[in-house]
């Protein structure tokens, strides 16, 4: 069982239902779950982009990846409905409590010039949006072994009612915001 989710069952509840007063620990706010999705524009010309974007994706997360196809034809971007264009991962339970620890505790110290998260990437349903822009932060990733610095978009999925206890309950899993 993962450090991370011994942390919430224990230390992180009780921080919650402290701050906001719950009366029931079920209505603590608690991660769903965290979709990393790459959106690999390139594909359109060269399918070999899209499987390294998969492969990168497979590596940082553990799991396997889903190609998401193009929903409506845009004409100007040249994409054809049902055309791969990007990849996607749905982490949950185990998996998905270890990803948030390695991109708390290893990815995010490694980016350059990092200050902190934006607080206030939620989206008013108390989910988090947060974009990288290399894939090279995460130690997995070998340097020598990618075509191409690509980025993603990291989205935490929570229980909360609100963007203020998400923020918190994002706090107390020690994600760095800014001050």
């Amino acid at each position: 069982m993962s450090r991370l989710r011994d942390v919430y069952k224990n230390e992180i509840v009780d921080a919650m239902v402290k701050k906001f007063g719950y009366k029931n620990v079920m209505e603590v706010p608690k991660l769903d779950k965290i979709v990393l999705n790459m959106g690999v524009g390139e594909a359109k010309e060269n399918a070999k982009v899209l499987e390294s974007a998969v492969k990168d994706l497979e590596t940082i997360t553990g799991q396997k990846a889903v190609l998401t196809k193009a929903k409506n034809s845009i004409a100007n971007f040249k994409i054809r409905e049902g055309m791969p264009i990007g990849c996607k991962v749905t982490l949950r339970g185990e998996k998905m409590y270890e990803f948030l620890d390695r991109l708390v505790n290893l990815a995010l110290p490694r980016v350059r010039d990092f200050r902190g998260v934006n607080p206030n990437s939620f989206d008013g349903r108390g989910n988090y949006a947060l974009g990288i822009k290399e894939q090279l932060i995460f130690p997995e990733i070998e340097y020598d072994k990618i075509d191409k610095v690509r980025g993603m978009d990291v989205i935490i999925v929570t229980t909360a009612k609100t963007d203020e206890e998400a923020r918190e309950l994002l706090r107390l899993f020690n994600m760095p915001f800014q001050k």
